[in-house]
């Protein structure tokens, strides 16, 4: 089964006033989950979550400085084969998020960083 877009991440240095422009702009409506600071977007698209985090390293030194995407696939490891046999690198290896599923970041051939995750059964349902 092809990767399906299920997530994105907006990284901010001031989440309240990243959260206001987003109210403000697209109607976008947050709740509060994990860590301070952290929030689930749910109604940015059928089948989409997004959040709204503090910006971070994904890699050492290297600061996000747009959105973070990440694909939903079916099998993580098989995904990860793919992704070095096809010239990519694993950057994060799996990270489980409880009631969510288990997440990695890679690089892609263009250097570009992207999440896959193979989601918890009853996530998107």
């Amino acid at each position: 089964m092809p990767a399906v877009f299920r997530h994105f991440a907006i990284n901010a240095n001031d989440v309240q006033r990243a959260k206001s422009f987003y109210q403000d702009v697209f109607g976008w409506s947050f709740s509060p989950w994990g860590p301070p600071d952290f929030y689930q977007i749910r109604n940015a698209g059928s089948g989409l979550l997004g959040a709204l985090q503090e910006r971070r390293d994904l890699r050492p030194g290297v600061s996000s400085t747009s959105f973070e995407t990440t694909f939903g696939v079916d099998d993580l490891k098989t995904t990860m084969t793919a992704i070095e046999a096809a010239g990519g690198k694993i950057v994060m290896q799996p990270y489980r998020i409880e009631g969510v599923g288990e997440l990695i970041y890679f690089e892609d051939s263009e250097g570009n960083l992207v999440g896959a995750m193979q989601y918890d059964r009853g996530v998107f349902d």
